[in-house]
């Protein structure tokens, strides 16, 4: 299943996309100004969905929020088309348990220091990991959410959410225009191609930032701090900080890493949605930082200020 998963959810839309792109463009399927707005807000739902939902919110516990944001945020995570939450808090879990070393679900260096056995490592902690027969037990990883009615109603309503995350944008172009050639171009660009993007651009974390950046604060694993997949990750590519303190609701801890999904988590805070963050302690942040980095600031009142 596994294995089927990463051929027809990973490397097929790559291929068709790579086959497909030219003859689009040529064929009158290039994208409209629709497409890429539709396509980029489906987007910054799916990745914050990912980033202040999935991840901070339901795997860490960095913030409680209310029931509705609470249930916004799983149902935003869904849209991300990376499986139910249960499952993806369990994996994540593991892999914080076990970080770049035997156990850990996708390490890019589950194969050795060589540049050969890096390159095998990157596919494996980009895509290669869904094929592994040993998946995480979501009683031992994941209990809280098992006893949780709304993460269970989540978890069953996930094939529903895939759809809607499919077919909302060509839905609505159809909706408006009442034409089937448009719609269809749109769901090739803002449902296809957002979701490969969204894909891969979060897996990024995975294998880029536990291969290549900085490292700014000492920790047991490879973690590193990738601006670029900062930047496409709402923050999360500061993923140096976040081994380094994995409760912080907040991922960039030093001035110039502007981390959207805190500065989104503390307009929660402020409006009443979310409460019990768990911003960065700054004395136990600097104790982990290293000679390099101890001379950058923290960002004023640390946590609270995203950037």
């Amino acid at each position: 299943m596994r294995t089927g998963y990463l051929l027809t959810l990973v490397v097929g839309p790559l291929t068709v996309l790579a086959l497909a792109l030219p003859a689009a463009l040529a064929g009158g399927w290039g994208p409209r100004w629709y497409d890429a707005v539709l396509g980029a807000g489906m987007y910054a739902l799916s990745i914050m969905g990912i980033t202040a939902g999935y991840h901070r919110h339901f795997t860490h516990l960095s913030f409680r929020a209310k029931r509705p944001l609470r249930i916004a945020l799983g149902v935003a995570g869904g849209l991300a088309l990376e499986g139910p939450v249960t499952m993806w808090v369990a994996e994540h879990r593991r892999h914080h348990q076990y970080a770049d070393q035997e156990g850990d679900p996708h390490s890019p260096w589950a194969y050795g220091t060589t540049r050969r056995a890096l390159a095998k490592g990157l596919w494996h902690a980009q895509v290669g990991w869904f094929s592994s027969p040993v998946r995480s037990h979501h009683p031992r990883y994941a209990p809280d959410l098992l006893a949780d009615p709304d993460v269970r109603r989540l978890d069953r309503c996930y094939p529903l959410t895939a759809v809607v995350s499919l077919g909302l944008p060509p839905a609505v172009v159809l909706a408006v225009s009442h034409d089937w050639h448009c719609a269809l171009v749109t769901f090739f660009w803002a449902s296809l191609v957002r979701y490969a993007v969204v894909h891969h651009v979060t897996w990024s974390v995975n294998s880029v930032a536990h291969a290549f950046g900085a490292r700014h604060y000492r920790t047991r694993d490879q973690s590193r701090d990738v601006p670029w997949v900062a930047l496409l990750t709402f923050g999360e590519g500061w993923h140096n900080l976040h081994h380094a303190d994995p409760g912080s609701a907040r991922h960039g801890g030093l001035t110039g890493q502007p981390d959207l999904t805190a500065w989104l988590i503390a307009r929660f805070e402020r409006w009443g949605w979310a409460y019990d963050v768990r911003w960065p302690d700054g004395r136990r942040t600097a104790a982990r930082l290293t000679t390099e980095a101890a001379g950058r600031r923290a960002p004023r009142r640390h946590g609270r200020m995203a950037g």
